[in-house]
């Protein structure tokens, strides 16, 4: 048994026609860092397609990398929620194809540095039926405007990365 990992860069996220963060490129030291900047004063979402190879059974852990823009203390509330279609098999509309219950998790900045990179892992266990060869979709969402997160300032994602079980 096995672990299968994916990561999903913030160059291939899909977003909605509102509520998305915004693409950021900041030009560091020493490395140009990507990321989307989400909100502390909104919810805003985005999303990954991918194929689940190898899937074999039990939870998906999603976990967001990310760090803040400004801010050196708060919570940030994060969730995330998966949909899978069974090409050739399901009968649905890939264009209404609803997300299954999400996960919310709260974490709290590590304080010291502002711009220190966090990792928050979700455990998704809500599946939607998800299979090897599915096409899947994620969403991560920040929400920004929920009473729990009080972080000020973007959060900003720098990667999500995905694994589950082979077996």
């Amino acid at each position: 048994m096995g672990t299968v990992r994916l990561y999903l860069a913030p160059e291939e996220a899909a977003f909605l026609a509102a509520s998305f963060p915004q693409f950021v490129k900041n030009n560091g030291t020493s490395i140009p860092v990507t990321g989307l900047a989400f909100d502390a004063a909104a919810t805003e979402n985005a999303f990954w397609k991918f194929e689940p190879i190898n899937y074999g059974s039990g939870n998906v852990t999603c976990d967001v990398i990310w760090y803040a823009d400004t801010a050196t203390s708060g919570v940030v509330r994060w969730e995330a929620a998966l949909a899978a279609i069974t090409p050739g098999v399901d009968n649905q509309d890939v264009e209404t194809k609803a997300m299954a219950a999400a996960t919310a998790v709260n974490t709290t900045h590590l304080g010291g540095v502002g711009q220190r990179l966090h990792k928050t892992s979700i455990t998704i266990t809500n599946l939607d039926n998800v299979a090897a060869g599915d096409e899947c979709w994620l969403r991560v969402t920040r929400l920004g405007d929920h009473a729990q997160d009080t972080m000020v300032g973007d959060a900003i994602v720098t990667s999500v990365r995905l694994s589950y079980s082979d077996a």
